[in-house]
């Protein structure tokens, strides 16, 4: 019955949102929000320009584009201090905690996932060494 049900899900072309994947990757979707998640979560409360040095890598539109994404999807809270000069600080919310530690595991298996392609890249490159030696 199983097999059923999921090839009934994928005629009706949601597969994905009857597990739950579409809905979380909806929220967490792209290069930069569940590292963004993450930052916030390790250094909340957290502001701006903090998040800016930390992943300096992503421009300062996809950074604000992102916070206001994950803010409007609950995973973050946007505090606004009305104060001269105007200060802004980020924190998770219960929900961005937990979504954040439902990611752990999805970490551990990329470092473990990029430890072995690392490997299996550094014994292809050794192989190809020693085959053109041996011709």
């Amino acid at each position: 019955m199983p097999e059923l049900e999921i090839s009934l899900a994928r005629k009706q072309g949601n597969l994905p949102d009857s597990c739950g994947l579409g809905s979380a990757f909806a929220v967490i979707g792209g290069k930069w929000k569940a590292l963004l998640l993450w930052q916030i979560h390790q250094a909340q409360p957290c502001r701006f320009g903090e998040l800016k040095r930390l992943v300096p890598e992503i421009s300062e539109k996809m950074l604000i584009q992102h916070l206001r994404e994950m803010e409007a999807d609950g995973v973050i809270h946007r505090e606004v201090f009305h104060q001269v000069p105007p200060r802004v600080e980020y924190s998770v919310t219960e929900t961005g905690a937990d979504l954040d530690y439902a990611l752990a595991p999805l970490a551990e298996w990329g470092k473990k996932h990029q430890a072995r392609t690392e490997k299996d890249k550094g014994e292809r490159k050794h192989g190809d060494r020693h085959s053109v030696l041996a011709d």
